[in-house]
């Protein structure tokens, strides 16, 4: 034992209290540089943010990663011609007078955006993560949403803006005029021969779909998509994703999860459904593998916001579904060229929808207060 004070025990004493008090104010030094803490949790919203964040950061490390090897597969494929893309499945039929004066050429399809430019593609999409926080916050917006159930004998009522493109002989595509359109669809439970009835160009006319003879009409199910069909959904992501692939049909050269992708997007474009079935679409959309998001979109109102799509590298086609930035609202969607083909150059407008009202009305041609 040191009784003098002195010796290697004491200066262990002496640097142990040294560090101590250099630690103590270090920590003083940086409680005077960063803000006061708060005096309350961090907000959902807040925890939301720096987990996007982190999201990127990982996703941005995996495209790069992603990029080294798809640049070795391009200039393997770089002389190989790109397939023509697939065209919108034609669901449903206007009368012969409406077709013939439309022309008997014409195909309803969209090729330009509102500012008259080539729509931008999928190279300023960040990757799947960002999408699924994106999509998870859209669902817990929907959810929370107020809407009164609709009964079998009211209609759903959308007021869109589109345009569309005619089909020439060659194949191409030349560009239509941005236009409103109104669209009325009834909601019984039972077969109906007429869908709806759609009000553009000045006119009325009824939708129906190519029945057999003697059919009675189209029941509710995934082409019919009523309020009560949409309710019997689940509303687990899972067994829903796993249903809408066993009902939805796939085009020739169409990837199957984006034949699924385009498909929620028409459920969620023109249908009025219950708040938990939204959600849960969403929800099953960030489980379809190549989702992306990007961080500024136009809608052909020109409306800004954010979108979420995917593409489909074996028809040359991206999908896009827009939503308001501050509300996550859905704002509508588009699809356009992802390479130059038959039909039109890389970044060509094939379909585009903004949605400008949504309601439930008692009757055709009626329309909610304040149209």
């Amino acid at each position: 034992m040191n009784a003098s004070g002195h010796g290697p025990g004491r200066a262990d004493g002496d640097d142990t209290a040294r560090a101590s008090r250099e630690l103590r104010e270090t920590r003083a030094e940086l409680a005077r540089l960063l803000p006061a803490p708060p005096e309350r949790e961090l907000p959902p919203e807040r925890h939301l943010h720096h987990k996007e964040r982190l999201m990127r950061l990982i996703d941005n490390d995996q495209a790069r990663a992603r990029a080294t090897a798809q640049a070795g597969t391009d200039a393997h494929t770089a002389g190989a011609a790109p397939r023509r893309p697939l065209l919108p499945r034609p669901a449903l039929w206007l009368p012969v007078a409406a077709l013939a004066l439309a022309g008997a050429l014409t195909v309803t399809l969209v090729t330009h955006d509102a500012t008259g430019t080539r729509a931008d593609t999928a190279t300023s999409a960040t990757p799947t993560g960002s999408a699924t926080v994106l999509l998870d916050r859209i669902a817990a917006v929907a959810a929370d949403t107020d809407a009164a159930p609709v009964r079998d004998d009211q209609f759903t009522y959308v007021k869109s803006l589109t345009a569309g493109a005619e089909g020439q002989p060659d194949g191409s595509f030349v560009p239509g005029k941005l236009h409103e359109r109104e669209i009325w669809k009834s909601q019984r439970s039972g077969p109906v021969k007429q869908v709806g009835l759609i009000h553009e160009d000045g006119g009325y006319a009824p939708l129906r779909e190519f029945l057999p003879a003697g059919s009675p009409g189209v029941s509710p199910g995934i082409d019919r998509p009523t309020y009560t069909w949409l309710a019997s959904l689940p509303t687990d992501p899972a067994a829903l994703l796993k249903k809408l692939n066993e009902l939805t049909p796939v085009q020739d050269g169409q990837e199957r999860d984006q034949a699924v992708f385009d498909r929620i997007g028409e459920l969620l474009h023109e249908t009025v459904m219950p708040p938990k079935n939204a959600a849960a679409l969403y929800k099953a959309a960030a489980r379809i593998p190549g989702v992306t998001r990007r961080e500024d979109a136009t809608d052909p109102a020109g409306r800004h916001g954010v979108a979420i799509l995917r593409v489909d590298a074996h028809a040359s086609t991206a999908t896009e579904w827009i939503f308001d930035r501050k509300t996550l609202a859905f704002l509508g969607e588009r699809s356009y060229l992802t390479h130059d083909v038959t039909a039109g150059r890389k970044g060509t407008v094939m379909e585009e929808t903004a949605v400008l009202r949504r309601a439930v009305v008692d009757a055709y041609r009626e329309r909610p207060s304040g149209s």
